[in-house]
């Protein structure tokens, strides 16, 4: 293990977002020796995430310091501020000066309509692609994790702890990633081998594609109520 210097790195929270987007790498973030972790959003008040779980901010838009590693997950309710001004202004102004802007899940579509990928490879929840591709200049791939300079972004959901582990690696070293995985005994071993569109098959996609919808029709049903 090299000997570690000090990491400002921030996730942005917001309602309606996928908590493990944002949880997974939350967890390998804070094993990491010298860092400092900020939930944001633009309020410190709790924030209710799209499977009920509740998550508390420790700092606002603008009280965030500069980030070393800027970060934002999906959701599926992200529709309701992916196009926020105050939101994009946020991620543009942190980004300009960040080490690393990152994403996991559809969190690629704030930083896309934010113009950060732009001339970059990335990659986001396989059933937000096409989305994803409607943005000029943006290059889009289907690993679990892109590193195109310091544009770093994760598929979906589960691919968030895959993607800490490689900012653990290029913020440290190799050795420092592979000890925080072990302490997470992260050993994917999946009970079925259908976690990707490619191995999943076009009919179960599209089963999941309307499983989703219906989902998705739910919560907004739900929010709205």
């Amino acid at each position: 293990m090299t000997d570690p210097q000090n990491y400002v790195i921030g996730l942005v929270f917001y309602p309606g977002m996928t908590s493990l987007d944002m949880v997974g790498p939350h967890q390998v973030f804070s094993a990491l020796p010298n860092v400092t972790l900020h939930r944001i959003w633009k309020a410190l008040d709790p924030i209710i995430c799209d499977d009920g779980l509740s998550i508390v901010p420790n700092t606002t838009f603008a009280d965030c310091p500069p980030l070393d590693v800027i970060c934002v997950g999906g959701g599926m309710e992200q529709q309701a501020v992916v196009d926020d001004p105050e939101v994009l202004a946020f991620f543009r102004k942190q980004g300009s000066t960040a080490k690393f802007v990152t994403s996991v899940c559809g969190g690629s579509e704030f930083l896309a309509k934010a113009g950060l990928l732009k001339g970059y490879r990335a990659v986001t929840h396989w059933g937000m692609r096409q989305q994803l591709m409607t943005h000029p200049g943006v290059e889009v791939g289907t690993e679990r994790v892109v590193v195109d300079r310091n544009r770093i972004t994760g598929g979906g959901v589960t691919a968030g702890i895959d993607f800490g582990l490689t900012i653990a690696s290029i913020l440290y070293d190799e050795e420092t990633a592979k000890i925080v995985q072990l302490l997470l005994e992260y050993d994917p071993a999946p009970p079925f081998d259908t976690g990707s569109p490619e191995k999943a098959g076009p009919d179960l996609v599209n089963k999941a594609m309307v499983y989703m919808q219906k989902l998705s029709s739910l919560k907004l049903a739900k929010t709205a109520s």
